[in-house]
């Protein structure tokens, strides 16, 4: 009796420690300097957006290719990039300069908590920042606002499908998105009951309301986020859209294993 109430015993605290600590867990916020644009990459701009609460964001505003500094030069489509739950701007910079489409123009920013922006991370946060970069962007003199396309990766998938929900945008990509916290959850926290998921991140219930072409990449060795979630976003989806497996790549390695086929994929849909 003893052994079965220490069970019960440890069960219940770790419930409720998984409880108290689930953004912590989903939003890791490392912190990372914001590298400077033109040292990095020869060109761009550091960009500085403020939320309602007056918490700092940082990021990049790259032009398209040939773009910057072209007068009278016809407006080009844009891209807002949102990556995954631990990375910052100053750990993938160089994925964006290989993968971003030359022909658009980019704005990524550091979450909130995350990188050199400031604040706590939360799921309203998160969306909050995509909202006032979507506003950002298109409001740039160089940027065509009907031809601005939102990619998300893992985490990102759920900033990138709030935005395009709520926004007027060209097209979605989509790589490894998960269905929702509560699904991620029951996968990998089965033993645990699910109401305590206070998350919501639910990809699968926004996907519906997204009439836009959409591009899904997932990895087939995915093991954090199983490739049948991104056929599930997939079949959910209220607009058209092309689901492309990289084979063999797992949930980090998505850009090395699709290499020049992922990127000239990513650049032929951004028209």
């Amino acid at each position: 009796m003893a052994i079965v109430v220490g069970i019960v015993g440890v069960y219940v605290v770790l419930t409720v420690v998984l409880w108290a600590t689930q953004e912590k867990i989903t939003f890791p916020a490392p912190r990372a300097a914001l590298p400077d644009p033109t040292s990095s990459l020869g060109y761009g701009e550091k960009v500085e957006l403020l939320m309602q609460d007056g918490t700092r964001l940082v990021g990049w505003y790259l032009a398209a290719e040939g773009g910057e500094g072209r007068r009278g030069a016809a407006k080009t489509p844009a891209m807002l990039w949102f990556y995954g739950n631990g990375e910052t701007i100053g750990a993938i910079w160089p994925i964006i300069r290989d993968f971003r489409p030359r022909n658009a123009a980019l704005l990524v920013l550091d979450y909130p908590g995350y990188g050199a922006s400031g604040g706590r991370t939360s799921e309203a946060g998160i969306y909050e920042a995509g909202d006032l970069a979507f506003d950002a962007l298109v409001k740039r003199a160089d940027v065509d606002p009907r031809r601005v396309y939102v990619y998300g990766r893992s985490l990102g998938s759920a900033v990138a499908t709030h935005v395009a929900a709520t926004h007027d945008v060209a097209g979605l990509i989509l790589e490894s998105p998960f269905t929702s916290a509560t699904s991620m959850a029951k996968r990998h926290y089965r033993i645990f009951p699910r109401f305590i998921v206070r998350l919501r991140l639910d990809n699968l219930d926004r996907i519906k309301r997204i009439r836009c072409p959409i591009l899904i990449f997932h990895g087939t060795s995915d093991m954090l986020v199983p490739m049948t979630m991104g056929r599930e976003v997939a079949a959910a989806a209220a607009g058209p859209v092309e689901f492309v497996m990289i084979e063999g790549a797992g949930h980090n390695d998505t850009y090395d294993m699709g290499g020049r086929a992922y990127r000239d994929k990513l650049a032929s849909f951004v028209k």
